[in-house]
């Protein structure tokens, strides 16, 4: 029991001072305009940071992920529909889900890149 409340008041004292001692040291430094600056070898910036970033390019990106993941997901298939009826029922429903995705986003036009 003693040993516990040890533990318990060494696991609340540590994180308390490190963020303790953050906001300390945090409270030292100042924001100006050099700091907030993008920084490119030494040079001043050529253009804006914050350059417009396309959402269709991002959905496709994300979707290709997710459609990757599912790949690998599917690569040990061939080898477990051998074990039972039921882990047979289980692809088919995981690949039905899948082709329904696919459907919606082919429905969707969300893999057509303009």
């Amino acid at each position: 029991m003693a040993i516990t409340l040890i533990y318990w008041t060494i696991a609340i004292i540590i994180p308390m001072v490190v963020v303790i001692a953050t906001l300390i040291f945090n409270a030292r430094s100042t924001m100006n305009n050099d700091k907030l600056t993008p920084f490119e070898c030494g040079f001043d910036p050529a253009s804006s940071a914050r350059i417009p970033f396309s959402l269709r390019f991002f959905i496709l990106a994300v979707l290709f992920l997710v459609f990757d993941i599912e790949i690998a997901l599917l690569m040990p298939i061939p080898t477990l529909h051998f074990y039972s009826p039921s882990v047979t029922i289980i692809i088919l429903t995981f690949m039905t889900i899948l082709l329904a995705g696919l459907a919606h986003e082919w429905n969707e036009q969300s893999l057509e890149w303009m």
